[in-house]
């Protein structure tokens, strides 16, 4: 059984810390000492937590296949560490036990948007970066390792390890696949993120989640904008929002995906929004997941308006750093383009002389979609012609 924030591996209730020595379990067994690093969990705020012996994940071969059709567009870095994924020992030699653990992230629902106003995924909503909050968090269940097994080796995982989180998610009984690939809970739904910790202590295993539980609903997938699972269960990455506004932010946005972008600006909630297990979901009390002032919506004109510098004081420290500046200000322009809004017309003329190319394409695009043609005027085609890759997806 997984543990949930009120009942651990035995039947019992779970303190809000860590509690006096005399209800300290007995660590010198591996139940004993797996039941104590969950309570410890509980107490970092993880909703989850289960134990997955490190055993190849039964999910490498379709990640080969989704790999094998191109799914993967430009994040170069999976088909390059591809064998890697293989088995949890590519990260950790010796490992023997992978705890998982899960917290969620949504805090409460999206605003309603408006004119001039883009929308950001909601774990991206704070003023911290999940992947040093979540290591944070988990350093103290690595400690507790160490001190009950001296001499023993962890590794912490937060997303960026060549580990299929997922899989060893559902093993570790967490919770099992939806149909628009997320990992689902029947009470904390999929709005939360996963992180793992290696080790080669042999930890007391969780049963595995064997049962799905979306039954005929196809929500996440009819509610898709850009149509990015070719079935269930599959995602074209190269069609996702999220991809699309993340990961692609070297090159532009192919023209035909741009209008399913509608106004998101970073990441996209869609298919999880639909999805009948969040409805009752619970929300997350962390004070660093809940939106920062100007991100629930925020506010596009201004997006294209600041520097690198300026951009980097205001987010370098959160998710929207990754796909930087340019990244942000193209899509920015693309969302001012979707929504046709007039009154974004100065601010796209000022950014035709943005000083990356990218930023001035879309800035061009997004007048020709105000305006209603297919290019603006004579001023903005030399501003994003030379040296542009091919917008609509061909080379």
């Amino acid at each position: 059984m997984v543990v949930h924030a009120e009942a651990n591996r035995h039947p019992m209730t779970l303190p809000a810390s860590p509690g006096p020595a005399s209800t300290t379990p007995e660590l010198s067994t591996r139940e004993g000492l797996t039941g104590h690093l969950k309570t410890l969990a509980a107490a970092q705020g993880f909703c989850l937590a289960g134990v997955a012996p490190a055993v190849e994940p039964d999910g490498f071969g379709p990640f080969q296949a989704w790999l094998k059709a191109g799914f993967a567009g430009e994040m170069h870095y999976l088909p390059r560490r591809e064998k890697a994924y293989e088995h949890p020992a590519s990260v950790l030699p010796t490992v023997r036990s992978v705890l998982m653990l899960a917290m969620t992230f949504r805090t409460e629902d999206r605003a309603p948007n408006r004119p001039g106003a883009g929308q950001v995924s909601c774990y991206a909503w704070g003023d911290a970066d999940y992947h040093d909050l979540l290591r944070d968090r988990m350093r103290p269940l690595s400690d507790a390792l160490h001190a009950a097994r001296p001499g023993c080796r962890t590794r912490l995982a937060v997303d960026t390890a060549p580990l299929l989180e997922r899989d060893f998610a559902r093993r570790s009984g967490l919770g099992w696949f939806g149909k628009n690939t997320m990992l689902l809970n029947r009470r904390h739904g999929s709005f939360f993120f996963l992180s793992a910790i290696l080790t080669d202590v042999d930890l007391a295993p969780d049963t595995p989640h064997e049962t799905a539980h979306c039954g005929t609903c196809t929500r996440c997938l009819d509610a898709c904008p850009t149509d990015a699972f070719p079935e269930p269960y599959v995602l074209d990455a190269r069609k996702c929002i999220s991809y699309l506004t993340i990961e692609l932010k070297d090159d532009p946005v192919p023209v035909p995906l741009r209008e399913g972008m509608g106004d998101w600006i970073f990441g996209c909630d869609i298919c999880q929004e639909v999805c009948p297990w969040n409805r009752k979901a619970p929300r997350s009390a962390e004070p660093v997941f809940a939106p920062r002032e100007g991100t629930r919506p925020v506010e596009l004109t201004r997006l294209l308006e600041l520097s690198e510098e300026e951009f980097a004081r205001e987010f370098g420290h959160t998710p929207l750093a990754r796909p930087g500046r340019r990244g942000i200000a193209r899509n920015a322009a693309i969302a001012l383009g979707n929504q046709k809004d007039a009154g974004a017309v100065p601010q796209l003329k000022r950014s035709l002389s943005d000083p990356e190319l990218l930023v001035r394409e879309a800035a061009a695009w997004a007048l020709g979609q105000i305006e209603g043609t297919a290019e603006t005027s004579g001023d903005a085609a030399p501003a994003v012609r030379p040296a542009m890759p091919s917008p609509d997806g061909g080379g």
